[in-house]
């Protein structure tokens, strides 16, 4: 019975990780502008790093991960903004002061009745979050753990989190890397760990979070 809790967590994962194809992509391709503000240009963007052919999941769409301007999204940088971009699996942060931009590959959720767009913010930022299912999720898949702790290898979360306004929604870690690019989530957005770590350090409570 003690081995009960881990098959079903190798269960979750397994059939998380089925919905892309094998290969890994590589946290180094996320694309990171600094701004300059005493520059004749704000910033200036490079073009996208390539992407080896064994990376499937961000490459298909490399076109348009590129840099964005905030303005046609927000009307104002208060408290930073974040833009969940679904068409191109990239997330986006400006911070309040301008100084900083960031662009990141993500994943997105699986299917459109699992996905929400709008406008929210975070309200709680986690470090070590713990994940445990929805009741929608255990109903469709009750052979998922009811929980999973911090630290725990098979935590979908990652290392970080942050909450979205809307109930059940996050943008968080994944210990699982073949899922970023890919349609592969239950309504979340994930991130590399690495780069979930480093939105939580810029990131506030009151960040302002568009998902289109």
């Amino acid at each position: 019975m003690s081995d009960k809790p881990a098959l079903n967590r190798r269960a979750f994962l397994g059939s998380a990780a089925a919905l892309g194809a094998a290969g890994l992509a590589m946290p180094a391709l996320a694309q990171q502008y600094q701004y300059d503000a005493n520059a004749a240009q704000p910033f200036a963007a490079p073009a996208p790093a390539p992407m080896p052919a064994s990376n499937t999941g961000p490459q298909h769409n490399i076109s348009s991960f590129r840099m964005q301007d905030w303005r046609p999204h927000f009307s104002n940088l208060t408290n930073g903004a974040i833009l969940c971009d679904l068409t191109s699996r990239a997330v986006h942060f400006w911070s309040e002061d301008e100084s900083v931009y960031r662009v990141y590959p993500s994943s997105i959720p699986v299917s459109d009745d699992l996905t929400r767009t709008g406008r929210t913010e975070i309200i709680r930022r986690v470090e070590g979050p713990s994940w445990a299912p929805t009741p929608e999720m255990k109903k469709r898949n009750p052979e998922w753990p009811d929980f999973v702790p911090p630290g725990d290898p098979d935590n979908p979360m990652g290392t970080h989190a942050l909450w979205f306004s809307w109930q059940y929604y996050r943008l968080h870690g994944t210990h699982d890397t073949r899922k970023i690019g890919r349609k592969s989530s239950n309504g979340c957005i994930g991130l590399y760990n690495e780069h979930i770590k480093e939105m939580y350090e810029l990131a506030k409570i009151g960040t302002q979070v568009l998902v289109l």
